[in-house]
């Protein structure tokens, strides 16, 4: 199976320090991030987006292959995933995935789609990921 990279690099600290993000396939090579990007309006990226858009990618995938099984084959998907973050004491944390899904899957019962709706959420490795153990290795130079 595959392994998928990426690489962050922070400069400076805190509110005044710049990072930038790349990943393996190249679609990000050195994208800005900071606290600016995430909790203002400067031109760049931020976690909470990724995992938006990495949660609502892999949600409408693992819905697609599912109907594909239960034998549609046209229509349409389209998921936003509207991922928050709050204070939290000191800190902050992620506290919500909200997925919103528009469909349009022509001769499917209402009660079959949600089954299948459901069943893909639960089933999406990126929701699995929200839910899983994190682990984390360090070498201070």
């Amino acid at each position: 199976m595959a392994t998928r990279t990426a690489t962050a690099k922070y400069q400076g600290f805190g509110k005044e320090g710049k990072g930038w993000l790349t990943s393996q396939s190249g679609v990000l090579e050195a994208t800005p991030y900071s606290f600016n990007t995430r909790f203002g309006d400067e031109k760049g990226t931020n976690p909470e987006e990724l995992i938006a858009a990495a949660h609502a990618g892999c949600y409408t995938m693992a819905l697609s292959f599912a109907l594909a099984r239960a034998g549609f084959s046209e229509g349409t998907l389209e998921t936003e995933a509207r991922v928050s973050i709050e204070q939290d004491g000191d800190g902050f944390s992620i506290t919500k995935s909200a997925l919103k899904l528009k469909a349009n899957v022509p001769g499917i019962a209402e009660e079959q789609f949600q089954a299948l709706a459901e069943g893909a959420e639960k089933n999406c490795p990126v929701s699995k990921l929200l839910r899983a153990e994190i682990t984390l290795e360090y070498d201070l130079a």
